[in-house]
């Protein structure tokens, strides 16, 4: 078994800003794993708040090369274990267990969820997320984007209740807003009885992940809308620890560490009848691809993380005005463009 790093910078239609800053690009990592000539792809990209660089990511993986012959012998299942061991990176594990699931789908010519043993059956539609911005540039880019069933809304800013007002006018789409742990326990309770009036489905991750329990019980006991987990829920041990505290979770594979550990805290978030979501960095086809074959076992995606970029340098699954089409091609359908070029 071969692996090939390719390193990608995303550049970004627009700037992107949520509560805790902005960017214009997003710096990718993309591993690719070849055997019989076959390759499987899997991406992860740098994040600043998670500690993690393209650097970083680069020196686990590399640092790890007699990984190989574990992959090469098991399957990704398997092989994650001694992994996430080895590599002792959650983001860089995240991206070779993706490359690994879906070199092993390809193996077998099946679709990644096909492999997985799932159906293809009552997926939800992806949100189209906007960035913190001004009132009217976010109008504006609601207005560049019409036609999606949801929208989700970066908050965290001072006139939050007044950017959702100005959207609200805009379109009788569902909109789910997502504070990125912004708000106090004073705000999230009075914001989320006006934000039930206006339309809005859930509210992601309102106080920050460090608050104490008495706060985040607070809040779900007498919020008037439902609370879904993000930076609360980052590895499979959260999920229970959410149980109580929120209504749902929102899996993203970079926090995890890949597709097997997702599958597995979508599934116990399932039997906990707790709501389940995956959600995506600022990424291209090769990540969203993989993380929209978990739609099954869904009942929110947040999977437009490459419709946000001027330009992709992958294909495969198309998110378009938030409905999932699966690319026609084994694994998670995604590749890399011949004109795909490093920073």
């Amino acid at each position: 078994m071969k692996m090939t790093l390719h390193r990608l910078q995303l550049p970004l239609q627009h700037e992107f800003t949520i509560a805790r800053g902005s960017i214009r690009f997003q710096n990718s990592l993309v591993v690719e794993l070849e055997d019989d000539g076959i390759s499987g792809f899997g991406e992860v990209t740098e994040n600043s708040f998670y500690g993690h660089t393209i650097e970083s990511m680069t020196a686990a993986l590399l640092g790890a090369d007699d990984l190989l012959d574990v992959y090469a012998a098991n399957s990704p299942e398997e092989a994650w274990p001694l992994a996430k061991s080895r590599l002792q990176n959650m983001f860089a594990l995240s991206a070779i267990d993706m490359a690994a699931h879906d070199l092993a789908a390809r193996k077998a010519n099946l679709p990644l969820y096909k492999n997985w043993g799932l159906e293809w059956k009552d997926t939800p539609d992806s949100s189209y997320t906007i960035g913190i911005d001004t009132i009217e540039t976010m109008v504006a880019k609601l207005n560049e984007r019409p036609g999606w069933s949801v929208y989700k809304i970066k908050l965290g800013a001072k006139d939050d209740m007044a950017i959702v007002r100005a959207l609200r006018e805009q379109t009788n789409a569902t909109f789910r807003v997502d504070a990125n742990c912004g708000w106090s326990v004073k705000q999230t309770i009075a914001y989320s009885h006006e934000l039930a009036e206006l339309g809005v489905e859930f509210i992601e991750q309102p106080l920050p992940n460090a608050a104490s329990a008495e706060d985040r019980r607070d809040v779900f006991q007498h919020s008037a809308l439902p609370l879904v987990a993000d930076e609360n829920c980052q590895v499979e041990e959260d999920v229970a620890q959410c149980e109580g505290f929120f209504h749902g979770v929102n899996v993203k594979l970079c926090k995890c560490g890949g597709l097997t550990p997702g599958l597995r805290m979508l599934r116990l978030a399932r039997r906990l009848e707790m709501r389940t979501m995956v959600g995506c960095m600022i990424e291209s086809s090769i990540g969203i691809s993989a993380a929209a074959h978990l739609a099954p076992l869904l009942d929110y995606a947040d999977l437009d993380g490459a419709v946000l970029l001027k330009e992709d340098p992958a294909e495969g699954v198309v998110v378009d005005q938030g409905k999932i089409t699966l690319a026609d091609d084994f694994g998670g359908g995604a590749s890399l463009k011949a004109t795909a070029t490093p920073p």
